[in-house]
């Protein structure tokens, strides 16, 4: 079973974090080794990597997706839309190795025995979780606002699907819900799933009402099932499915535009059919 998130007493914390902080722990405990017998410490400064990693790849991201943010600047400011370029954040805290080796130089042994613990580890985890296959739409039979029976497969019939875990009693998840139905409106070649989690028809129903929604696909899930079958421990979670079934990618808390706009690229760019690959 995929796991996505998991709790930490009243937190949920995202399975990538936990990867990510495995592997500078790695790399803390081969620096502090390769680095006691010559009394020379390399926490604080991959601490400082960790920093400005994270600094570069938040730069990164809003300099490829500028104009969404173009109409909320402040939102550059919220680092909870999850919004990071990996490869940007690489490169940062790369750069500030090789200055931080250059300006002293007894800290290059260990600090690159650091580097390659910590990039063995995480290139380890990544490679254990591409060997499994990514998980399917579900199969299972939920059902709308109208009490008709409805399942993942039949809604996306050959589309990339966005589907949205949610519930009216949940802040970002109210939050969110205008930017996901103007995404539903001006995205045709996707389709969009507002899987409530745990609520009645009647709350859905008013909820909707009351806030002026105009939603397509809003299927009742009372016991959590989808929640459960994806490893989703916090709301939102939004799951993005490309057009051959399969989970390309997640996004566990609110969404931003631009957040929003760089998973949706994606499934735009994916090939649409098995053909289409060939």
């Amino acid at each position: 079973m995929t796991m996505l998130s998991f709790h930490l007493g009243p937190l949920a914390i995202p399975s990538a974090a936990a990867l990510l902080g495995g592997a500078l722990l790695a790399a803390h405990c081969a620096g502090w080794l390769a680095g006691r017998r010559r009394g020379v410490s390399v926490a604080g400064h991959l601490n400082d990597m960790l920093l400005w990693g994270a600094l570069a790849a938040r730069l990164g991201f809003i300099a490829i997706w500028f104009e969404p943010y173009r109409a909320q600047p402040w939102s550059m400011l919220d680092l909870r839309d999850g919004g990071f370029s990996l490869w940007a954040g690489a490169l940062g805290a790369l750069a500030f190795a090789l200055w931080r080796g250059w300006m002293q130089p007894a800290l290059r042994q260990p600090l690159t025995a650091a580097l390659l613990a910590g990039a063995l580890v995480w290139a380890s985890a990544q490679a254990w979780l591409a060997r499994e296959e990514a998980p399917p739409l579900s199969g299972q039979t939920l059902r709308s606002l109208s009490g008709a029976p409805a399942s993942l497969p039949a809604l996306a019939q050959g589309h990339p699907v966005v589907v949205n875990l949610w519930a009216s009693w949940c802040p970002p998840c109210r939050r969110e819900m205008p930017l996901l139905q103007a995404a539903q409106k001006n995205e045709p070649g996707i389709r969009f799933v507002f899987a409530n989690q745990g609520e009645d028809k009647a709350v859905v129903s008013q909820y909707l009402q009351t806030e002026g929604l105009r939603l397509e696909h809003v299927l009742l899930d009372p016991a959590g099932a989808l929640g459960m079958e994806y490893g989703s421990a916090a709301l939102p979670t939004t799951l993005f499915f490309n057009a051959q079934g399969r989970l390309a990618a997640t996004h566990l808390g609110e969404l931003s535009a631009a957040t929003l706009a760089s998973k949706l690229a994606a499934l735009r760019d994916a090939p649409h059919s098995a053909k289409d690959t060939r």
